[in-house]
């Protein structure tokens, strides 16, 4: 009997301390059933399910190993192909000379033949560069001389001569003429509509221009020297006053960089010593643009 109520205390103990009261059928006075409750000695723990936290990366916090950037696809850029040499001649080779004229690393020409000043032009470009110097112009080297340059102009192109003649005008097509143009710089000596031979020509300054018009040869002086200038005038077959066709040994040096001072010069003076051979007086000079 005693044991029971201390059985009965303890657990009126464990309930007070647990907040609970026990259960009954709600009557006043009623006595109460004992109630029966289990303490459980360990309660197992609860499984607890935690969500994989995304691994951050680069590419917005996919948790998927980094896939590696493809292999690039593109395909090698091809060698530098050699373009022209040494020994090449031209149009292209013309205005390779004028391109490397107007980056100052060429001073001479165009002359359209690729010899050593070309060359060595060439070879310079390339070193300031850092491109091989091999003196050969590739494509490389022209793409790059491209980008520094502009397309020369006809000018620039035949600057110490050498251009095609123009075509010839029409009062040059009948009976034996020279026929010189002033737009291409080149004199043509024709006799009934046939040319005959070309050359290249020098015309005078702003200052003393080559007059321009049909004329005629009145007169050849094949070792002239000018009363005015005091200066040779070998070959001279006068037309207009004291103009005339005739060699310049200045020509020959500077090209264009110098002018006349009214006469028509030419530059080859073996041409002009066989042009003089041929021509009488009284044939036609025609001077146009």
């Amino acid at each position: 009997m005693g044991r029971s109520i201390a059985v009965l205390a303890g657990v009126a103990a464990l309930v007070a301390v647990c907040g609970c009261k026990a259960e009954g059928d709600g009557a006043e006075g009623r006595p109460r059933s004992p109630v029966h409750i289990e303490v459980p000695s360990a309660a197992p723990a609860t499984p607890t399910t935690r969500t994989p936290t995304p691994k951050s990366s680069s590419a917005g916090g996919d948790d998927r190993p980094s896939a590696a950037p493809p292999a690039s696809t593109a395909p090698p850029a091809p060698p530098a192909r050699v373009l022209w040499s040494r020994g090449d001649t031209g149009r292209d080779i013309r205005e390779l000379q004028a391109r490397l004229r107007q980056v100052a690393w060429l001073f001479e020409g165009p002359t359209g033949t690729y010899g050593p000043a070309t060359e060595k032009a060439v070879r310079g470009f390339q070193g300031k560069r850092g491109l091989p110097q091999t003196g050969k112009t590739d494509t490389v080297t022209w793409q790059r001389l491209l980008r520094m340059t502009h397309e020369p102009g006809r000018w620039e192109l035949y600057l110490t001569g050498g251009q095609p003649a123009a075509a010839p005008d029409p009062r040059c097509m009948t009976g034996r003429a020279l026929c010189i143009s002033k737009t291409t710089r080149t004199l043509r000596w024709m006799v009934d509509g046939r040319t005959v031979s070309t050359m290249a020509v020098r015309f005078g300054s702003q200052y003393t221009p080559t007059r321009e018009g049909v004329f005629h040869v009145y007169w050849k002086s094949r070792h002239h020297v000018s009363t005015l200038y005091d200066s040779p005038m070998p070959y001279a077959m006068f037309f207009s006053g004291g103009q005339a066709v005739h060699y310049s040994a200045d020509f020959a040096a500077r090209g264009y960089a110098g002018a006349s001072h009214g006469c028509v010069n030419v530059r080859d003076e073996g041409a002009i010593a066989e042009l003089f051979a041929q021509v009488r007086d009284g044939d036609k000079v025609v001077v146009y643009w």
